[in-house]
């Protein structure tokens, strides 16, 4: 029973996880009149906090403290550090720009670009599902440009960031929520001299109160899905995670045409058809071939 209890609190956790990162897009348009560049800066100030907070609960000091000890490690999480703040950046970028649509799509690539990297950088095999997804994914891509005459380059450029984030993480023997401090450790003077500068030039930006009190809620919407993903995780399957996965991208989509209006051509629909028919497969052949799952991010 009590292992029962655990995969269900871990199911009911990664689900409420993925159903954050799926409708977040709502809270960045919220505080969309502060510049993307500038809202990275307050992420990371705020997230700071909240993942100190986190650590205390769950007991990680220990492995921060230790990690100190390894310089090799935490030279690798300022590799990482860099491609999770650009990931962020072109995100909330993106959903500013009227272009969640274009995330959506990004984030359901993204499985099938983890696998690509698995097979050019670790030299993993790639099985014949694995193949037709990745190809099905590539088609639907190819569409899009030649059909609409536009090249998906933030979906693209989301799928990759994040792919490298994930295998750079992979690379390194830290977990989830101590990995994400020291990341947001190394951003934090970044973040502290461009709102110096922006302070010192342009002075506070007129915003707006109802903006400021929103602030702090990105540091939570960046700590706590995490905590939720990384307790989740470690009690379900790896299938069940890629599933689960899936709540995102969804969630986003859903947004992009059902509240935020965004354009729908019979291109974008021929395009997530042929990305959803791989993810197909990609599910399959994870079912076919269960492994404990891991947590990357």
């Amino acid at each position: 029973m009590a292992d029962h209890d655990e995969r269900t609190r871990g199911l009911w956790a990664t689900t409420a996880a993925f159903l954050i990162w799926g409708f977040v897009p709502i809270y960045w348009k919220a505080v969309s009149a502060i510049p993307a560049r500038e809202m990275i800066a307050y992420r990371v100030l705020w997230a700071l906090p909240f993942l100190a907070l986190l650590l205390l609960w769950r007991g990680g000091w220990r492995r921060v403290r230790a990690t100190l000890k390894r310089p090799r490690v935490l030279a690798v999480l300022a590799g990482s550090a860099a491609l999770i703040a650009v990931n962020w950046f072109l995100f909330i970028e993106a959903v500013n720009d009227g272009q969640i649509m274009q995330t959506s799509l990004g984030y359901y690539i993204n499985p099938l670009v983890n696998v690509l990297l698995g097979f050019a950088l670790l030299g993993e095999r790639l099985r014949r599902l694995q193949l037709i997804a990745v190809l099905l994914a590539g088609a639907g891509v190819a569409v899009l440009v030649f059909q609409a005459g536009e090249v998906p380059l933030i979906a693209l450029a989301l799928a990759i960031t994040f792919g490298l984030y994930g295998l750079v993480r992979k690379l390194v023997p830290i977990d989830a929520l101590p990995g994400l401090f020291f990341e947001v450790i190394i951003l934090l003077p970044f973040a502290l001299l461009w709102l110096g500068v922006r302070v010192a030039s342009e002075g506070i930006a007129d915003v707006g109160w109802g903006v400021w009190l929103l602030l702090p809620l990105a540091g939570l919407i960046t700590a706590l899905p995490l905590s939720w993903f990384a307790y989740g995780a470690r009690r379900l399957t790896l299938t069940t995670v890629g599933l689960l996965q899936f709540l995102a991208p969804t969630g986003q989509f859903l947004l992009a045409i059902l509240v935020y209006d965004e354009a729908f051509t019979t291109a974008h629909l021929i395009t997530f058809a042929l990305i959803w028919a791989g993810l197909a497969l990609y599910v399959i052949d994870l079912r076919r071939r269960p492994r404990p799952s891991t947590v990357v991010a």
